[in-house]
């Protein structure tokens, strides 16, 4: 039991720069209070002691402000960041050296009794503030869920999650979508330097438009040339007058527009 706390306390120094001693995190992280009653609850909860086990938990969440079901299973080293108004449902299951921020909800979408109803974590996976996860389904190991984000559907292993619904972008040679080193390292809050996905879609529907809009002024240029070719009147007289001889696509305003 106490070298589990150590290994927990251990990582709230490892991951936050704002915790200076392990006399501070064991007396003022409520998100360390919160994993060490879970501990509790969840035993009182296994071993049949229902009431006792949601109680334990109810009192957890007038102390800490995280709200977390008895029957949730937590891994070692996961870390509540702030922690307030998180909410973990009854069949959630969180891997080994997940990082939680505030007010992430791993929720589920169906009233069945007995049904795999909230999401699975896989190891180190970050989920970053006001992310709500809602699901019996996998987020695989290193994968990161960006803030304000709604999953409704299976994250892979090393992908990041961003908007709402949430949507993918992958994995870059085995690792998380917003390692740009080498070395895996860990990200506060999930933050990927990827663009979102949809924000590329358009960035490439924008190239695509101004590249095509030159290429037709010069056809225009072309057809022009030939019309005023003197050799017998040739083609002359074929350019349309609103034909655009000159480009006007603003793809770099465009592009500013996008965050580009």
């Amino acid at each position: 039991m106490f070298s589990r706390l150590r290994s927990d306390i251990q990582c709230i120094l490892d991951r936050d720069p704002a915790a200076r001693s392990t006399w501070e995190v064991l007396t003022c992280y409520p998100g360390l209070h919160a994993i060490m009653l879970h501990r509790v609850a969840h035993g009182c909860w296994t071993h049949g002691f229902k009431w006792l086990g949601r109680f334990v938990s109810h009192i957890s969440r007038w102390l800490t402000g995280i709200e977390i079901h008895p029957g949730a299973i937590i891994g070692e080293r996961v870390f509540f960041d702030h922690a307030m108004g998180i909410v973990i449902g009854e069949t959630a299951e969180i891997g080994d050296g997940c990082t939680i921020y505030q007010g992430v909800t791993l929720g589920g979408t169906s009233l069945y009794k007995g049904e795999k109803r909230h999401p699975t974590l896989g190891k180190n996976v970050v989920v970053s503030a006001g992310a709500k996860v809602l699901g019996g389904f996998l987020v695989g190991d290193g994968a990161k869920i960006g803030s304000n984000a709604v999953v409704i559907k299976p994250v892979p292993a090393g992908a990041t999650a961003v908007g709402i619904p949430a949507r993918i972008i992958p994995s870059k040679t085995g690792v998380s979508a917003d390692v740009t080193t080498t070395q895996s390292q860990f990200s506060a809050y999930g933050i990927t330097l990827d663009d979102d996905p949809v924000s590329q879609a358009m960035k490439g529907l924008i190239d695509n438009a101004s590249s095509q809009e030159h290429q037709i002024a010069l056809l225009w240029q072309a057809i022009e040339k030939l019309s005023a070719a003197p050799a017998q009147g040739a083609g002359r007289g074929c350019v349309p007058d609103d034909a655009a001889r000159e480009e006007t696509f603003e793809a770099e305003k465009l592009n500013q527009l996008m965050g580009k």
